[in-house]
């Protein structure tokens, strides 16, 4: 027997219809790439986005087509995010941080037909353009008068919503209609992409509320730093509007004393991003002497937040949580929220809570494997491979089927790659990484593809990349490798081989030559030997003297 209700698909463009509705005092404040604040209500934003859904759809966008995003965290590019999906577009979000070679890739694959930018990545455009889709139109996130010039034949963006009406009959579109893509580097060879549906991302900005209590409070104000090209800023774009806050956009600047002055200025109560920024915060913070007035809760994600740190900010009165997840997720997989059982208990009996990856939000499911695949207890000790399910986690990775059999097993679980141990509660413990990845402030590094790099100078005969501890960026690569008989390879040397293939960031900080790589009884080279060989070493900028 079925139940006798209605059933009407969840569509991503309610969520902001509801915000103008309900909490039509609330809205977006913005850093923009011209150098003012921009501030806006939820209605205003609400007839701004179906101005850009005519727009879009008189440039040709229609059901289906990818809509790319070369953009930060602004109004605009949160404009695009509800306007493709209110079409039934697919906005797909480009990180500026990859290099040239890995981004003409992705909106190759991807198919993009239109490609919005921010003016300070105008340029980073430019160079791509040989690499763009054939008939791909491009649009610069400005107003008439800053519009900048660019060998691009780019439309200005205001220009095209001033000619529009401010409404727009939104169609019924099917619920599992897609509405996002992003690519995720956590994953060797080329990034691969996850393919998110309206109801997937719906069901996420509705669920994170439920587990990460603390963080949403209607009338208050939170802050991605978290950019918006990495899995939609976490899904604050779509929870923040659902639970009544107002975004504060920061923009490009994400340096300690920018993001001090803005969440001071906006009364920003809580903060979204990796360590590194919050690092950065921190240093700010002990030179002020104070936190940004108002500033109460702090979410991190992307990488463990060291103990010290959150130490340091729940000193100032600041309450930390992690959260984990990944791309193929939407992301958030798990909230590191003390339970009630712990509240009020002393900080060193509520640290297990808040130094592990945090117990799971309702709607997934989480198994650990041994490498025969079968099950294990989630008894906090027993460890094995991480699947997960649920209605928030990809079904298959975009046009890629090689992929998607590697990702999945027989049951439909989604292999993680992340070794991890799970209490009764829950509760998550990352414990090692199956995938050779290095992650860096956030981001993450394929050390095979280093590796494959290296390989091309001549006097590289054999090398590993492994991930050494960094209390900034969390991990940085380094490069272990055997000489041919009579070279001496220089790590400048070695850069120069990888530069046109990586950006900057990603290289690795240092070359050290041994005599023979350890290998495994499958004649592997064994990277668990080589972390313990080398779990003393210290990386150059840390040394004595060291930046």
């Amino acid at each position: 027997m079925q139940g006798m209700m209605m059933h009407r698909p969840l569509r991503i463009i309610d969520i902001l219809r509801h915000a103008a509705e309900a909490f039509p005092d609330q809205g977006l404040v913005s850093a923009r790439d011209e150098g003012d604040i921009h501030r806006a209500a939820y209605p205003e934003i609400l007839g701004r986005v179906a101005q850009l859904a005519r727009a879009l759809r008189d440039m040709g966008i229609g059901p289906g087509d990818r809509v790319a995003t070369l953009a930060w965290n602004g109004h605009r590019h949160f404009e695009l995010y509800y306007a493709t999906a209110g079409i039934g577009a697919v906005c797909h979000t480009l990180n500026p941080r990859l290099p040239a070679e890995q981004l003409a890739y992705i909106m190759q694959h991807a198919g993009d037909a239109a490609l919005f930018i921010d003016p300070s990545l105008v340029a980073l455009a430019e160079g791509l353009a040989d690499g763009m889709p054939a008939g791909l139109r491009c649009v610069v996130m400005t107003d008439p008068a800053r519009m900048p010039a660019t060998a691009l034949a780019a439309a200005c963006y205001e220009e095209l919503l001033a000619p529009h009406a401010a409404d727009y009959d939104w169609p019924e579109l099917p619920e599992e209609s897609a509405a996002g893509l992003c690519y995720t580097s956590g994953t060797t060879g080329h990034p691969k992409g996850a393919l998110y549906s309206q109801r997937s991302t719906v069901l996420h900005a509705m669920s994170v509320p439920l587990s990460q209590t603390r963080s949403f409070v209607a009338g208050r104000r939170v802050l991605p730093v978290v950019p918006m090209f990495h899995v939609n800023a976490w899904g604050l774009p779509y929870t923040a509007p659902l639970t009544g806050m107002t975004l504060v956009m920061p923009g490009k600047a994400l340096d300690g004393a920018s993001l001090y002055a803005l969440m001071e200025r906006e009364s920003v109560y809580s903060g979204w991003g990796v360590p590194t920024v919050w690092a950065n915060l921190l240093d700010e913070i002990d030179r002020r002497g104070r936190p940004p007035a108002g500033f109460a809760d702090l979410v991190v994600g992307g990488a463990a937040m060291p103990r010290a740190m959150t130490d340091a900010y729940e000193d100032h009165g600041i309450t930390v949580s992690q959260a984990w997840g990944m791309t193929e997720m939407s992301p958030i997989g798990t909230n590191g929220v003390v339970p009630p059982v712990l509240q009020g208990a002393p900080r060193d009996a509520q640290m297990a809570v808040k130094t592990s990856a945090g117990r799971r939000n309702f709607g997934l499911e989480f198994k650990i494997v041994d490498d025969d695949g079968t099950p294990l207890p989630h008894d906090g000790q027993a460890t094995g491979e991480l699947h997960v399910r649920g209605n928030t986690v990809i079904a298959a990775y975009f046009r890629n089927d090689a992929a998607t059999r590697a990702a999945f097993d027989a049951e439909g679980w989604f292999g993680t790659g992340d070794v991890a141990s799970i209490d009764a509660t829950g509760r998550l413990v990352i414990r090692d990484r199956a995938k050779d990845l290095v992650k860096s402030g956030g981001e993450w590094i394929s050390s095979i593809d280093l590796e494959n790099a290296a390989l091309a100078h001549p006097g590289i005969r054999a090398c590993a990349v492994i991930a050494i501890p960094h209390p900034r960026w969390d991990e940085r690569p380094i490069l272990v490798a055997v000489a041919e008989a009579g070279a001496r390879p220089s790590l400048e040397e070695v850069h120069a081989r990888m530069a046109p293939h990586f950006a900057r960031w990603q290289l690795p900080d240092d070359l050290v030559l041994v005599d023979e790589l350890p290998l495994t009884a499958t004649g592997k080279v064994s990277k668990l030997t080589l972390r313990d060989r080398f779990a003393d070493y210290t990386l150059p900028d840390l040394r004595e003297g060291g930046a």
